[in-house]
């Protein structure tokens, strides 16, 4: 039997500038992406949950709804597509708020479109292939990548956005270890600076919400002068 033909992503473009959203689509297409257009907030809203995209370019400034209240309704609701914010505004607030609510890149307007197609490329690479299997099983926890919660037996682990995304990292990549630097990278996009007690302050909380004995974490290990690996 001949293969089954590989369906191209799909990359919804929530937009109000008609000129922009035009020529996402031209570009977008030429790239080989399948793309929908949206050019008000409550139709973007509507096609990311009920269109299935592979990654979402959604501008802030909409009408109906802005990008904040989309990209925070759909985290809500366990929709973890891939968000790549699009705005003119380059207050780091802004920034800092969209990676927060679980952006995967943001990038300022105007932007080069080599640069923007190269963030798309590194956001599918992270988002596709070897995301972790639907629910993970580990002592008396189950994770559902899915619906982005954590079980312990039948109680709701309280985790936050962040927390959530540092563990998907982790836990991709389960077994080797990572270094503080490709975990900002992964989680927050390669323009987000921080410093390595960040990163050692997430393990920290993780460790401290789900490790039955966080000063002797069974699942979250140190590897020294690397970073951390995640071991099941």
């Amino acid at each position: 039997m001949p293969p089954e033909p590989v369906r191209p992503k799909r990359i919804l473009v929530v937009e109000d500038d008609p000129s922009i959203g035009l020529g996402l689509r031209i570009n977008l297409e030429a790239e080989g992406y399948e793309v929908l257009v949206a050019d008000d907030g409550e139709r973007g809203f509507d096609l990311a949950l009920n269109a299935h995209p592979d990654l979402i370019l959604l501008d802030l400034m909409l009408p109906k709804r802005n990008g904040f209240e989309i990209l925070d309704g759909l985290r809500k609701q366990g929709i973890a597509t891939p968000v790549i914010l699009l705005s003119a505004r380059t207050e780091d607030i802004d920034k800092v708020t969209g990676l927060e609510l679980g952006a995967e890149d943001y990038v300022c307007k105007p932007f080069s479109l080599a640069e923007l197609l190269a963030r798309i490329r590194a956001a599918l690479r992270r988002s596709g292939g070897d995301v972790p299997r639907p629910v993970l099983a580990f002592g008396d926890l189950r994770i559902d990548f899915a619906a982005r919660r954590i079980l312990r037996g039948t109680e709701v682990v309280d985790i936050t956005t962040t927390e959530f995304d540092v563990l998907a990292c982790l836990v991709r990549d389960r077994g080797r270890a990572l270094s503080r630097e490709e975990i900002f990278r992964r989680v927050w996009g390669p323009n987000h600076h921080g410093t390595p007690r960040t990163i050692d302050n997430f393990l920290q909380q993780l460790r401290t919400k789900l490790e039955e004995d966080p000063q002797n974490p069974k699942y979250f290990k140190t590897v020294r002068g690397i970073g951390y690996r995640f071991d099941v």
